[in-house]
């Protein structure tokens, strides 16, 4: 029976967040004076909880046994016959820094338990949109790449915005399916055309000529592919949606194929014409 009764006490011991929770504990529940604790009886209660805690954690273990061999060495100071006095020849209460330790706690534990009210009301509530702060933390985030600091994917499809509405078509849409001739492979061969190696072209002057919007869009997703592949560099002009296009000087290798690119291009175009 006593093992019984000893079983359901381990198994009903409360967790406490480290030894100032369990001594305020005892405390609150006993309704004892903080500033003027019975150091007997909160030793004792102390003792017993260590004594019987199923599994104490091993971060909070030494915590706990130095506020034991506190709490001992003031019960001993205690009972001895000759108390101590401070140079007034005021006698000091062996408790007063355990004392103002756990008062000092008591008030940070109240402060953390008003901030965790506050963030549960605030978990409830839904704040209004913002869509330019929104806008913003995308540009932030959506980046074309490491190197260009300032550039963002935002900026970039904001230039390609205003390419696609100077090539806005009038006529009516036709719910048709047609076959475009234009080719992402192709219009990268079109963008190295127009970007020489060493000189900045404008981003806007490089979809300049294009025919329609699907021409520019095939065109812009070929240079999204260069990007990627850091054969053409994006730097950011004055304004918010300037670019300059450049060459990437990767490698010789990478010139020479450019090269080879851009007359191959312009023959096919010569014998088109």
């Amino acid at each position: 029976m006593e093992d019984q009764n000893y079983y359901t006490y381990t198994i009903r011991l409360p967790q406490f967040e480290g030894p100032f929770d369990l001594l305020l504990f005892f405390i609150e529940r006993d309704e004892l004076d903080i500033n003027n604790i019975p150091i007997a009886k909160i030793t004792d209660d102390f003792l017993d909880y260590v004594r019987h805690i199923d599994a104490l954690n091993i971060d909070l273990a030494s915590e706990f046994i130095v506020v034991a061999a506190t709490l001992m060495r003031i019960k001993a100071k205690m009972l001895l016959p000759r108390k101590a006095v401070d140079e007034e020849g005021n006698e000091i209460d062996p408790r007063e820094e355990l004392v103002q330790k756990l008062i000092e706690y008591k008030r940070y534990k109240e402060t953390l338990d008003t901030f965790r009210q506050k963030e549960e009301a605030r978990s409830l509530m839904f704040e209004r949109g913002n869509t330019k702060d929104d806008l913003r933390r995308i540009a932030e985030v959506a980046m074309v790449d490491a190197e260009l600091e300032s550039i963002t994917l935002f900026k970039l499809l904001k230039a390609f915005e205003n390419v696609l509405d100077r090539l806005k078509d009038d006529a009516v849409v036709a719910h048709t399916i047609a076959r475009y001739e234009y080719t992402i492979q192709e219009q990268q061969n079109y963008l190295y055309s127009k970007i020489s190696l060493g000189i900045k072209s404008s981003f806007e002057d490089v979809f300049l000529k294009l025919e329609s919007r699907i021409h520019a869009i095939v065109t812009f997703l070929a240079l999204l592919e260069l990007l990627s592949q850091q054969k053409v560099h994006l730097i950011q002009g004055e304004g918010a949606n300037n670019f300059w296009l450049t060459r990437g000087k990767d490698s010789e290798q990478d010139e020479d194929e450019g090269d080879d690119i851009d007359n191959n291009y312009v023959r096919e175009h010569e014998e088109e014409e």
